[in-house]
């Protein structure tokens, strides 16, 4: 295997290694040799992990190379094949499924929520000792004590249901809710930020080094390299379901990154004149929204970027013209598809296969008759396999079989393979590795410039350099529209937070 410089040199560190006052720190825990296997596939091949206290560690690597598998090890959700799994001075046999080792929690890629309960009652679901009379008001203080710590200015009420929030307070929730348990020693953050906007991603990141600093140990998974890069002290990159790269992140860059973790194609920057060319087309849609921006516009051949805080009204931007609300769509909704970010609550048919998913927005073009045709479905499955490289599982696996990042590759290739002319994305690269955003990326363009429109909600604010137009959300209002070499953060954000 080859890494990039950076990484070779140097050796993997010690299971005890000097710690910041210059001492030998015990691990608070140690994986050796770990194995895990699901049916042919091999998720973990003997990986070794060390823990050690007051340490933020970043883990790294395509979907399905063994990131999240490795956590569900750690957290107690899934039992070792084989291998050695020690807390302090416990061994936890292989094969043995003893629950979540003291001490340590985990903030799961999908969200453990219950949607149908408000903020406290979920709190009590998690932390047994809110019981009694009175559970509700120390439930309560417990949830704002903790959101106003993490996430100041986080409007979130305890009597909210979940349900009602938009995904990024419910992310808020469900990080404040294992960040407030009790003799706490290794937090596992599972692509903590995919939901959250750039502010609310600041104040956690700032909020990890603060904890940190006071001796707890985390794990912090993204796709974001800059975050990992940001906070972490170590980092572990994975490839195959190996740890391929173990550095202190000393001088560390995102190349040295992507170099580890393999191949990348390059991103392509577009030019301001090509945007400019593209929103020539043929105008396709309008939406009235308040604000002196307004309406929103969108023309054949053009990406359109939602932009701004989150919760600030793109989404339901999105769902209007979903639903056949946008000037121009006539109401006829098989003109759209959509990717939704939430793909737990709106992409994926969790009962059904990879391929069935697929394939559910093409079912008309792939009849025979009345009937679908089994050859021509199977021609689609693997061609759209093989061009955005879903792994994990073969195609007539149920589709919770894949990894998080792989399902929401299948919905890329769900509304990409389709007829329909417009597609709308609500923050679609949740999870998504860098190596698939940059070729989702060259998709989205090339597909633009074969006519098809694009209306992007991100919350990666580095994203909107893919679009040719931005408009800015605040408060349910359309507050700025820009374009050109006018689409950079600095204006997004001050149109984000400008009064």
């Amino acid at each position: 295997m080859t890494h990039s410089d950076s990484f070779v040199e140097g050796a993997m560190p010690d299971v005890k290694a000097p710690s910041a006052d210059g001492h030998a720190a015990t691990p608070v825990v140690a994986l050796t040799g770990i194995t895990r296997r699901f049916g042919a596939v091999q998720a973990l091949c003997g990986v070794d992990l060390v823990i050690r206290p007051g340490e933020c560690i970043g883990l790294v690597g395509h979907n399905g190379a063994g990131k999240s598998t490795l956590m569900f090890v750690l957290a107690g959700v899934l039992a070792p094949d084989s291998g050695e799994f020690r807390v302090g001075d416990q061994v936890r046999p292989a094969r043995t499924h003893l629950g979540p080792p003291p001490g340590v929690r985990c903030v799961f890629q999908e969200l453990s929520l219950c949607p149908n309960l408000t903020v406290v009652e979920n709190a009590r679901i998690f932390h047994h000792a809110l019981t009694g009379r009175g559970w509700r008001q120390r439930a309560a203080a417990l949830m704002v004590r903790q959101l106003d710590e993490i996430f100041p200015g986080h409007g979130i009420r305890p009597s909210d249901q979940l349900g009602d929030l938009a995904i990024g307070r419910r992310q808020m929730v469900e990080i404040v809710r294992a960040f407030a348990s009790e003799g706490l020693k290794v937090m596992i953050l599972d692509e903590p930020t995919s939901a959250l906007d750039d502010k609310a991603t600041q104040q956690l990141l700032e909020y990890v080094r603060r904890r940190v600093a006071g001796g707890l140990s985390v794990i912090l998974i993204s796709h974001r390299l800059r975050e990992v890069l940001q906070v972490a002290d170590r980092v572990l990159v994975m490839r195959d379901g190996q740890v391929v790269a173990d550095r202190l992140n000393q001088n560390l860059t995102h190349t040295d990154l992507v170099a580890a973790m393999g191949h990348v194609a390059p991103a392509q920057e577009v030019s301001a004149a090509a945007k400019a060319e593209a929103g020539a087309g043929e105008q396709c849609l309008t939406l009235s929204v308040p604000g002196p921006a307004a309406p929103l516009v969108a023309h054949f051949g053009e990406i359109v970027g939602l932009a701004g805080l989150s919760g600030q009204g793109q989404t339901r931007a999105l769902l209007a013209l979903m639903r056949g609300r946008g000037g121009g769509l006539g109401g006829d909704v098989n003109r759209l598809a959509f990717v939704a970010g939430d793909r737990q609550s709106d992409g994926v048919f969790p009962l059904w296969s990879i391929a069935r998913n697929l394939t559910a927005r093409s079912l008309r073009a792939l009849r025979r008759g009345p009937l679908l045709d089994p050859a021509l479905t199977a021609r689609m499955v693997e061609a759209w396999r093989k061009r955005i490289d879903i792994r994990g599982a073969t195609m007539d696996r149920g589709i919770l079989n894949l990894s998080g990042g792989n399902q929401q590759k299948v919905l890329f290739a769900r509304a990409l393979a389709s007829d329909a002319r417009i597609v709308l994305m609500d923050d679609p690269m949740r999870g998504v590795d860098v190596g698939t955003k940059t070729e989702v990326y060259r998709l989205i363009r090339e597909e633009a410039r074969a006519g098809r429109c694009f209306i992007w909600y991100t919350t990666e604010t580095d994203e909107l350099k893919n679009c040719d137009r931005v408009y800015v959300f605040r408060a349910g209002a359309i507050v700025a529209e820009l374009c050109g070499d006018d689409i950079n953060e600095a204006n997004v954000l001050e149109a984000s937070f400008h009064s």
